[in-house]
């Protein structure tokens, strides 16, 4: 593929956004590794969003979605094709008892957007670093809450870059899953259903849950957060733990000391560094416990060659 054409082919279809040629994607992710897109395209608008996507379509392009990166480690070749970040996309209203926000918007700020007006119901997402998209994506949990109990309806594109609105119900949310994971829809925009309450009791409950996050949480280190699912009826940091495994190693990777769930880069580890680290993790887990840990973070693209490093 011609990088240089699609660059400007693009170009041409988003005018209030950015598009960039090999982008690094560890500028983009919160592990602060990995390679380079081949394009790199932030649209503005629900209409470039659908141009981008239909353009892809069109020429047979790899279209990956993206949003800022929380919960996502990108292999050391980056990714091929066309990467779609959702960052333009920001904004965050009020509807009557509703916070209607945009997939790049911040979970935290619809939190505290809902805060703000007296909405109850979205205190459990104050301290998901994740956007709105990805949090619909993976139906975002913490603390007994999820998107899952208050979202209402979501607007998305699918693969020929068409508007669909799906109602809550249509969403097929699991543990950290929804319809969104079969990769055939991009998120537009989530509207969350509220109820009215106390701001003083609404912040209470945010400053507690901030002050348990930060308590527990290596939250000084880059890392993708919470790397692996919770087994029926386990805890996988427990696992990892009782497994000795804190403060385990591999490159630059390692299992954090202050929360066994977490895998830091602690000294400018690879993308290479840090799944090695998974699958030791999941090992020795397995062999200790016979318990199969399976991963909560999304792990995309190539491995390294000598031309997409």
């Amino acid at each position: 593929m011609d990088m240089n054409h699609i660059q400007t082919e693009l170009t041409k279809r988003v005018h209030t956004g950015t598009v960039k040629n090999a982008e690094p994607l560890k500028d983009h992710v919160f592990t602060k590794m990995g390679g380079r897109a081949d394009i790199l395209v932030a649209p503005g608008t629900y209409e470039e969003m659908q141009a981008v996507v239909a353009y892809a379509a069109a020429n047979g392009i790899a279209l990956t979605t993206l949003g800022n990166g929380s919960n996502v480690i990108i292999r050391d070749g980056g990714v091929r094709g066309i990467v779609l970040q959702t960052s333009g996309l920001n904004d965050i209203r009020v509807e009557n008892d509703c916070v209607v926000a945009q997939a790049g918007s911040q979970l935290i700020e619809a939190s505290r957007t809902a805060l703000s007006h007296g909405l109850t119901g979205l205190e459990f997402a104050c301290g998901i670093p994740g956007t709105v998209g990805g949090a619909l994506y993976m139906n975002a949990g913490a603390y007994g809450g999820e998107v899952a109990h208050v979202l209402e309806s979501a607007l998305a594109i699918n693969n020929k870059g068409e508007l669909v609105t799906f109602a809550g119900e249509e969403l097929q949310f699991g543990y950290r899953k929804s319809v969104f994971t079969r990769g055939q829809y991009v998120i537009l925009e989530a509207r969350f259903a509220l109820k009215p309450g106390d701001p003083a009791v609404i912040k209470a409950e945010m400053d507690r849950l901030t002050e348990l996050r930060e308590s527990k949480q290596p939250l000084e280190y880059p890392s993708c957060g919470s790397v692996f699912k919770r087994p029926p009826g386990r805890f996988a940091g427990q696992l990892i733990q009782e497994s000795g495994l804190q403060g385990t190693r591999i490159g630059g990777a390692e299992v954090s000391r202050k929360h066994a769930g977490f895998i830091i880069n602690a000294d400018n580890a690879t993308a290479s560094d840090y799944i090695g680290l998974i699958a030791h993790v999941r090992e020795k887990v397995n062999e200790k416990f016979g318990v199969v840990l399976e991963t909560e973070v999304e792990i995309i693209g190539e491995e390294p060659t000598s031309g997409n490093v």
